[in-house]
């Protein structure tokens, strides 16, 4: 055995040994439990129903289904019923950390050049408008799996405000105004009598109701996965679908499976990483951009330089993304050796402190020829047995595919899109990708989702964002900031910037660089674009907890309409 498998063979033993060491974490030590619940969302009234779910008797997994749900009524242009999601899970009791996959699939008609015309290019639209777009549902799944296998209250117990807010409406906001204003044109008919009827958009302060979401979400409370995936909820689903030009069928969803996988982990400095495996893409650069960093001394590090260093990591880790990731059900994912410290150490050898690397000059996929917003959403919860869950979930594009299959008032993804339409085509993030993300029937869309657990001997944070292939760097930014000592109201309103490789392209907040930075890092060959847009991508929803003095702290990101809740004392 060679030295490099000889040490992956030492990795996974150490592996082995996580639950024992998460046990006598969870079980020893301090002594401290959280001296409060507390949950951060997208929009206060999920806040709330994750409250009100802890309130009853709920742990934290019951008050994530209930975060879930709610979100997809009021923050329809995010997640819903309709899409996929991943929730990361730490329970208390001994230690079990484990991520569920919910995360949508390619119907079983799909193929891998289904977006493609005669002459091999990608036809307009067709991988992101409509029901041909959306992928097998995976979140109401998950939700079911979450209830039967970790919460302590009935499902339809933590449906029950998520059935509310549709059923008796709620306030339409600012945010969603704005949106619908955007956006209503392109819906479904279905979708525009629910959103926007007799054509006009509710105004601010005007309830909005979804009846039919709501009778849903009653049959899933009542009859659980069936509820959904067979019966009549998935006969208007397909005939839907079907008649919208899709090709859903009934097998389809009859054969969708949640999939529990181990979380990735890593380490920096005294800080311990859990954080989303493949299909995921952003836990294996999460871990490889710590893993590179730890070469530098980033404390003595001047501003520029600083910025320099981080770019460049970033630009490495989103250059892997291409050739290795994809669904590890269908592919070999190399996870050892990209999350390996040995590999970021060889990527750090063609790093210089002086000089950017130009995208190009990089072994990668190539592009073959504007970034996306914030249509996700992310949650953070905690109770005050120390129960975790950081969930991020999505329909993909503000709205999804636009399309409503009538009568179920469910909003479908468009998360196709985010398979590899052909080597080297952007999808609508401008993010790169290949044969390892090809379509396949029944395989599961590569994700940029990070939900993160970060945790020392003294405390532990939750978090996660939104904002397409922006959501790594948002975390990854907003996890060193926790390193370096900031507490959660800073790591969600610290300005950002972001790299991905290609566009080779060093993006930022307004008031993320000076003008005096950004001339230096001009300097050093960093092509920059000060982006108003990036501002409004990230939604990060924090979660904190002091170990030492019990304290809970909670943050939404200020640049969104989020807003955290607490339990009493």
């Amino acid at each position: 055995m060679n030295r490099l498998n000889a040490l992956h063979a030492v990795r996974g033993s150490c592996r082995a040994l996580m639950v024992p060491v998460l046990l006598l974490w969870a079980v020893a030590g301090l002594g401290q439990t959280p001296n409060r619940a507390a949950v951060a969302s997208a929009n206060p009234l999920a806040s709330e129903a994750g409250i009100e779910v802890l309130e009853q008797g709920g742990n934290a997994f019951d008050a994530a289904i209930a975060v879930s749900a709610a979100l997809g009524v009021v923050e329809p242009y995010g997640s819903g019923l309709g899409g996929g999601g991943f929730f990361l899970l730490h329970r208390a009791s001994d230690g079990l950390e484990v991520f569920v996959d919910g995360r949508e699939t390619a119907p079983g008609a799909a193929f891998a050049d289904m977006y493609l015309d005669e002459a091999g290019d990608p036809v307009p639209g067709a991988s992101r408008n409509g029901p041909l777009a959306a992928g097998i549902p995976g979140l109401p799944a998950a939700l079911v799996h979450l209830a039967e296998n970790y919460g302590r209250l009935p499902l339809a117990d933590s449906l029950a405000p998520a059935i509310r807010y549709a059923e008796e409406g709620f306030p339409a906001y600012e945010e969603l105004v704005r949106r619908l204003s955007r956006q209503a044109r392109s819906l479904s008919e279905g979708a525009r009598a629910v959103f926007a009827p007799g054509g006009e958009v509710p105004a601010a302060g005007e309830l909005l109701r979804q009846p039919d979401l709501a009778a849903t979400m009653r049959t899933l409370a009542r009859e659980g996965r069936d509820g959904f995936y067979r019966g009549a909820v998935a006969d208007t689903l397909v005939d839907g679908v079907q008649g919208g030009g899709g090709i859903w069928s009934a097998e389809d969803l009859l054969n969708y499976r949640v999939v529990e996988r181990e979380p990735l982990t890593g380490r920096y400095h005294d800080v311990d990483i859990t954080t989303a495996p493949p299909p995921s893409a952003g836990g294996v650069a999460l871990i490889n951009m710590f893993n590179m960093l730890s070469g530098y001394d980033l404390a003595s590090a001047d501003r520029v330089t600083r910025v320099h260093l981080l770019t460049e990591i970033m630009r490495r880790a989103f250059r892997d993304r291409g050739p290795y990731l994809g669904d590890p059900d269908f592919i070999d994912v190399p996870l050892d050796r990209l999350t390996h410290p040995y590999y970021a150490a060889g990527q750090r050898a063609s790093l210089r402190i002086d000089r950017a690397t130009p995208s190009d000059s990089l072994p990668g996929v190539q592009p073959a020829g504007s970034f996306g917003g914030p249509q996700t959403s992310h949650f953070s919860v905690l109770d005050r047995d120390g129960n975790m869950v950081a969930a991020t979930q999505t329909i993909n594009f503000g709205f999804g595919s636009g399309f409503m299959a009538p009568g179920t008032g469910v909003l479908l993804n468009n998360e196709m899109d985010d398979f590899s339409m052909k080597p080297g085509q952007p999808n609508g993030y401008q993010l790169l990708s290949a044969e390892a993300n090809s379509i396949q029937p029944g395989k599961r869309m590569l994700s940029s989702m990070t939900p993160t657990i970060l945790r020392t001997e003294d405390g532990v944070a939750l978090l996660g964002s939104p904002g397409g292939s922006q959501i790594i760097t948002i975390v990854f930014l907003a996890s060193l900031a926790w390193v370096e000592g900031a507490d959660a109201a800073t790591m969600a309103s610290n300005p950002r910037f972001h790299h991905q490789y290609f566009p080779d392209r060093l993006m930022f907040e307004p008031d993320a660089i000076s003008a005096e930075e950004e001339e230096a890092l001009r300097g050093l060959g960093h092509n920059l674009a000060r982006s108003r847009q990036l501002r409004g991508n990230g939604n990060l929803q924090i979660v904190t907890w002091d170990r030492r003095s019990g304290e809970v702290d909670a943050a939404s990101d200020p640049r969104v309409v989020g807003e955290p809740r607490f339990s009493s004392p």
